[in-house]
């Protein structure tokens, strides 16, 4: 580990009223995302390889990173792998050096599903304190808004 970057680690959940393969399903499909996640402007498509358990897929993605009264729009590359059942990995790499991994689960709790986020983010020290504070921020926002994307019906 190097000292030039800093390194956290955070669980995020909430319950959504729908059947854990809807919500998987919905959330496996980053044009949906950009939907509910506030910092995504726009998600391009860029490859789909099959795997021995399901797929990997990946996308160019542009973020609008806020910064006081400003916002920068940073283009990067982001990775799901989807294995046929079971946690979805999520990967994204932006420049300079921020790297945000993720694995996501999809648990029926009640009426519906109790969606997990366990995300560990990486970023260059300088940057580490924005950067953990706003991804951390967003997804939260993702997740309430694939909440409220399956109240609404």
């Amino acid at each position: 580990m190097s000292w030039w970057m800093a390194h956290a680690e955070r669980t995020l959940t909430e319950e959504v009223p729908a059947a854990p393969e809807a919500v998987r399903d919905f959330y496996v499909d980053l044009d949906n995302i950009r939907i509910v996640h506030p910092l995504i402007v726009s998600v391009e498509r860029v490859s789909r390889t099959e795997t021995s358990d399901g797929y990997r897929q990946s996308y160019r993605v542009v973020d609008r990173i806020p910064l006081g009264p400003l916002s920068l729009k940073i283009t990067y590359r982001a990775r799901l792998q989807v294995p046929v059942h079971g946690d979805v990995l999520t990967e994204a790499d932006q420049s300079p050096g921020v790297r945000l991994r993720g694995t996501v689960s999809f648990e029926p709790s009640g009426g519906g599903t109790r969606v997990t986020e366990r995300i560990r983010i990486a970023a260059p020290r300088l940057l580490a304190a924005v950067t953990i504070r706003e991804g951390v921020k967003a997804h939260i926002e993702m997740l309430a808004g694939i909440r409220r994307h399956f109240e609404e019906g």
